[in-house]
Order: structure tokens, then C-alpha cells, then sequence
């Protein structure tokens, strides 16, 4: 099988790094227009390299991973369906061309997948399981953030895609958290909003929100997302009369409530997990790799549909474009 991973930066190196370590029998190639991202590629990964898509045209390539900054997602998924290649995406962030592409690639026959990785990690999975068991309302609160500065360290954050106000870094969360959240209390029915600016980072956006969220299964929640925080954050809690969940976002970092103890019991899911030093500690490689598998065997005809579509998340940036409003 061979893969060409388009964007060769800090997502596109993770991605490529987890395919070596994990997948049998596959061959990937790097695309990047920057030299020096070729050339680190090569130096580090060691892969062969390219400046554009169209130089592996005539190879036997059967899909991309695309990890570029979202603005230019829309161009490249074209590209390659007009390639007869399936297509992994990281998050897009626009829905405008979705339709357009969504038609072009049925009738091209390509797949495409779109990245939503907390959908994988074992925590959001029990959690969903045990709202699914209930037929009580509960409530939720939730806790994301994270200085921008500190997002990509190596690079001013002005050069990055979070600081421009169309791919904001507020938007950016929420693309991530509303994802699992509707997975496992429903659609929203309702939101209230209040946002402003409290930092004096260089941009054009509001630095923090504050959601209210009613979902159609009655339960009701408060997210807030920020891009100020020094300490990374991502806190939730789930409150019941049938339960009581907390968790800190990282992988041992998931507690329910007992009630024969009458104390909160700490839950294991993972014997083992992958840490890369390079991100925050609730950041584990293992979603993410769980994800790259999912799309391999989507592409191999082993599923018929993946966890997330295209779909789904014209229906999230939908509801982020409401929240957000007119920024």
C-alpha cells in the first residue's frame, strides 16, 4: 500500500512516524512545498519527497493524508479526487465546499475520511457507554484550553493557522470537543454564547467563550474554551443522580463515583499507551493511531463507514458558525 502524507510539519511528521511504527507492508511518500520540511523528512523519517502531488501522479498511490493547514484543505481534497485517490483530512474548519466534494468523490469512487480523534480514546468511549445505559438528564461541565503561544513553540503563533480569525484557535477547539460531545448527548437543540477578549495577543478574535449547550436528549451543558490558559487544560465533569464523572483529559486521568464505597474510583483503560514528549501529557498517540487504522481498513473495504463523515461535521461547523456569530 502506498501513502502520500501532504503537509510535512508537526501533524504530518506524527502521522507518518505512527504508519512506520504500526502498519505493515506500506510505503509513504512526503509532500511538502517547503524545502527544508522535505529534507528534515528525509533526514529524520526517511522517506522520498516531493514538492507536489502532481509529481507522484504516475505512481501507484492509493490515498493522502492531508495535514496542512485547513485553508488549503479544500484545493488538495480536489486534487486528489480528481486523482481517483482516497483522502484523510485533518480538520477543515469550513464546510462551504463539502457538497462539492462529496459528489465528486462518489462519482470519482474515491473515500474520504475526515479526522476527529477524540471519537477514539477509550475515556469519551466509556463515558458515551454510560450515558447510553441512562435514561436520566444530567448535566456537564467542561473545561479547554491553552495559551496560543505555546501551541507550536518552534514557530510565532502568528504564522500559524489559529491566529487568523476564519481557522481561530477558539474554532479550532470546538471543532475537536463538539464532535464526541454530540456523539454522546445528542444534537444540539439550544445555545447561549457569551464571548470576549481578555488577553493582549496579537488577534482578531475573541480569546475565550462560554457555552451553554441543550442537547435534544435533555441534558445540559457548559463548555468553555480558550486560547489564554498557561496551564493546558481540558476538564470534565458529568453529573447525575445515577453518577458522577470526572475527568482531567488524560489517560489515567478518568474517575466515576461509587456508591457501595460512596468515594470516586479511579477507571483504567489502557495497560499501555503511547506518549510523545513533544505534546501536553493528556495527549496520547494512541487515538491517533486508532483513527490511521480505521482509515486503512475503510479503504480496504473492512468497514463501510467510519466513526465520522463529512457529514457530521457540516452539521458541527454549522453549529460553531452560530456560536461564533459575526467575530
Amino acid at each position: 500500500m502506498e501513502i502520500a502524507v501532504i503537509g510535512l510539519g508537526s501533524m504530518g511528521k506524527r502521522r507518518i512516524k505512527l504508519l512506520q511504527k504500526n502498519v505493515r507492508d506500506i510505503i509513504i511518500y512526503g509532500v511538502d512545498l517547503r524545502k527544508d520540511r522535505r529534507d528534515e523528512a528525509l533526514s529524520l523519517l526517511g522517506i522520498e519527497t516531493y514538492s507536489t502531488l502532481e509529481e507522484l501522479r504516475d505512481s501507484n498511490l492509493l490515498a493522502v493524508i492531508i495535514c496542512t493547514s485547513p485553508n488549503t484543505h479544500q484545493d488538495m481534497i480536489k486534487q486528489a479526487i480528481d486523482y481517483r485517490l482516497h483522502v484523510f483530512t485533518e480538520i477543515n474548519l469550513n464546510s462551504e465546499y463539502y457538497d462539492e466534494i462529496l459528489d465528486l468523490a462518489a462519482k470519482n469512487d474515491v473515500k474520504l475520511f475526515l479526522s476527529s480523534t477524540f471519537l477514539y480514546r477509550k475515556e469519551i468511549q466509556y463515558i458515551n457507554s454510560l450515558v447510553e445505559k441512562s435514561n436520566r438528564k444530567m448535566f456537564y461541565r467542561y473545561h479547554v484550553g491553552q495559551y496560543l503561544k505555546d501551541w507550536h513553540p518552534w514557530e510565532s503563533y502568528r504564522d500559524f493557522f489559529v491566529a487568523h480569525k476564519e481557522t481561530n484557535g477558539c474554532r479550532e477547539i470546538l471543532a475537536i470537543e463538539l464532535p464526541w460531545i454530540t456523539e454522546v448527548f445528542g444534537h444540539i437543540n439550544n445555545y447561549l454564547v457569551v464571548k470576549n477578549k481578555v488577553s493582549n495577543l496579537d488577534i482578531d478574535y475573541p480569546d475565550n467563550y462560554s457555552v451553554i449547550l441543550e442537547h435534544n436528549n435533555g441534558t445540559v451543558g457548559t463548555i468553555n474554551v480558550n486560547v489564554v490558559s498557561k496551564i493546558a487544560k481540558r476538564d470534565f465533569e458529568l453529573i447525575g443522580e445515577e453518577f458522577q464523572v470526572q475527568w482531567n483529559g488524560s489517560p489515567t486521568g478518568l474517575q466515576v463515583w461509587n456508591n457501595e464505597k460512596n468515594k470516586m474510583d479511579n477507571i483504567i483503560l489502557y495497560n499501555d499507551f503511547i506518549n510523545d514528549k513533544a505534546y501536553a501529557s493528556s495527549i496520547i498517540e494512541d487515538a491517533y493511531l486508532e483513527e490511521l487504522n480505521e482509515f486503512i481498513r475503510y479503504i480496504s473495504g473492512k468497514i463501510t463507514e467510519p466513526k465520522y463523515s463529512f457529514e457530521k461535521d457540516k452539521y458541527i461547523l454549522q453549529v460553531i458558525d452560530g456560536v461564533e456569530g459575526d467575530i
